[in-house]
């Protein structure tokens, strides 16, 4: 059951924010301690983290790594199914999918509050950084840009280096999305931290919040956190109004559960204030289907 458009109760949305050990099992039964927690403070939408079940696996080429995939349905994602069902709550769930023999996603799931399947997002943009080889084993999307109906909202998802391309965010929130949850891993090199460190984090949040400005929706991002090999993921998750203020952000250096309140009704006054969407020139944008534009 979708929420009706007359209801202007505010939603709950919450975003989690873990730091994860070698054992998948101990890693999915924390999170699930967390769900109920949530749901128990008042949350009715809740986004886990990037690959929420295990340490970020990217950061070597290990064909051992693909052992952690499982497929959609699952035993990780029917764990989520139940959670959302006992608790009334919609769940936004990242894994690592098998989709067959030698494919493999990295794939957003969103359960409604009943349970149910409220639909499927591939990662569409797979970054090859230094220790973020995710090319090695992601296949990128084949769903396109969606959002979903549920409950208590119609959500779209996008997946970590998703939130780095402006498209992205666009195509998502013109198939109705009122809120864009970003499950995400990010974090700082050790080469890197003390020279680039404040400006990465800068940019990062920055990106996201331009994307609740430029299309008027709510935005939510949930960060792990925590040291894992090289990497030291900085949490910092965070909600944000389509005006692009902070309604919350978690801490940098431990585990959080951020619940905020979204007036999804801020939406029609943000856009009609801001008519981004109005003054579109959606007959001048051919170009976007391009590489690059090079002179005349």
């Amino acid at each position: 059951m979708n929420r009706p458009e007359n209801d202007a109760s505010p939603v709950r949305v919450a975003v989690i924010q873990s730091s994860c050990d070698e054992s998948k099992s101990a890693n999915v039964a924390a999170t699930l301690e967390r769900l109920a927690d949530a749901a128990a403070r008042g949350a009715q939408i809740v986004c886990l983290q990037e690959l929420f079940h295990g340490p970020y696996p990217c950061q070597t080429e290990d064909h051992d790594r693909f052992a952690e995939a499982e497929p959609i349905p699952g035993p990780t994602s029917q764990a989520l199914a139940r959670a959302a069902e006992q608790h009334g709550i919609v769940i936004v769930g990242s894994l690592f999918e098998r989709r067959t023999a030698g494919l493999y996603h990295n794939t957003a799931v969103i359960f409604d509050a009943d349970g149910s399947t409220a639909g499927l997002y591939r990662k569409m943009h797979i970054p090859d950084d230094p220790r973020y080889y995710e090319k090695f084993y992601f296949t990128p999307g084949d769903l396109g840009f969606r959002s979903f109906d549920t409950q208590f909202g119609r959500i779209g998802v996008c997946v970590c280096w998703d939130q780095w391309f402006p498209e992205a965010a666009r195509l998502t929130a013109l198939t109705g999305a009122q809120i864009l949850c970003y499950p995400t891993a990010i974090g700082w090199l050790p080469e890197e931290k003390d020279e680039w460190g404040g400006s990465q984090h800068l940019a990062w949040e920055t990106m996201m919040r331009s994307h609740a400005i430029a299309n008027g929706v709510f935005v939510a991002a949930a960060n792990r956190v925590g040291q894992e090999g090289d990497i030291q993921f900085w949490g910092a998750s965070f909600v944000t109004d389509p005006y692009g203020n902070l309604l919350g952000r978690a801490n940098q250096q431990e585990q959080e559960t951020l619940i905020v309140e979204c007036d999804f009704r801020l939406i029609d006054t943000a856009r009609t204030h801001w008519p981004f969407l109005r003054d579109r020139r959606i007959d001048a944008y051919d170009g976007l289907q391009k590489r690059y534009l090079d002179a005349p």
